[in-house]
């Protein structure tokens, strides 16, 4: 059977790609993953404002939450609409972890600067953060953490080593493995960014509203030895 010149040229553009792909860690090894939706009510989930520059850059969370999980099929949506800037985060402080989250933006007209993320050894009011960025623009490492008391931030995104993220509507696997001082990104396939200078060594997990319609789902979590 003859393949077309052109077939044969979009295979070879391909393989590279194809062989870049790494199953994820929830793939290769199932064993020892807690399900951090597995309780529909988020009864373990915390919703919470963010701040930046010392000033809260939420609206007031006496408002209706934005946050609504789906007890059906277990996708945790934010609305998006009169959110500033908040997260929900799991109650439980952890240390050396694999941290593995789907999500996706609903897609809307024109070129949106979609943004959200996922927290990772971030503290409880959010001024000490790690977060894996979640734009169209890419999936890359960025924070800030305290530095003889002054807060300094490390941002990741030139480094990255390429961009990961499918199309609005489509979702998006991110796993992040924190062990030490080292916190590594895993987007869809392939490590994208690397920090290998993490002081704090433990923190929350969470997940990021940030004024876009975005869901989450089969949000696991391993605590490593």
């Amino acid at each position: 059977m003859r393949i077309p010149l052109i077939a044969l040229l979009g295979i070879c553009l391909l393989l590279p790609f194809a062989l870049s792909q790494t199953q994820s860690a929830l793939e290769s090894d199932a064993k020892g993953w807690m399900d951090l939706f597995a309780d529909r009510t988020m009864k373990d989930w915390i919703r919470g404002p963010l701040w930046a520059a010392g000033k809260l850059r939420a609206g007031s969370l006496d408002e209706p939450s934005p946050w609504k999980m789906d007890p059906a099929t277990g996708i945790l949506l934010c609305e998006g609409d009169k959110v500033g800037h908040e997260w929900m985060r799991y109650a439980k402080e952890l240390g050396d972890c694999l941290y593995h989250v789907e999500w996706r933006f609903t897609k809307m007209d024109g070129e949106p600067a979609y943004n959200a993320g996922v927290f990772v050894r971030t503290s409880s009011d959010g001024n000490v953060w790690h977060q894996a960025q979640a734009t169209m623009a890419g999936g890359f490492l960025f924070g800030a953490f305290p530095v003889n008391g002054v807060s300094q931030r490390f941002n990741l995104r030139q480094s990255m080593s390429e961009n990961r993220i499918k199309p609005a509507g489509e979702w998006n696997i991110y796993e992040i493995r924190a062990v030490g001082k080292v916190i590594t990104l895993w987007i869809n396939g392939a490590v994208t960014s690397e920090f290998k200078d993490c002081e704090t060594l433990r923190g929350y997990i969470g997940l990021e509203a940030e004024g876009y319609r975005v869901e989450y789902r089969n949000v696991q979590m391993k605590s490593l030895p």
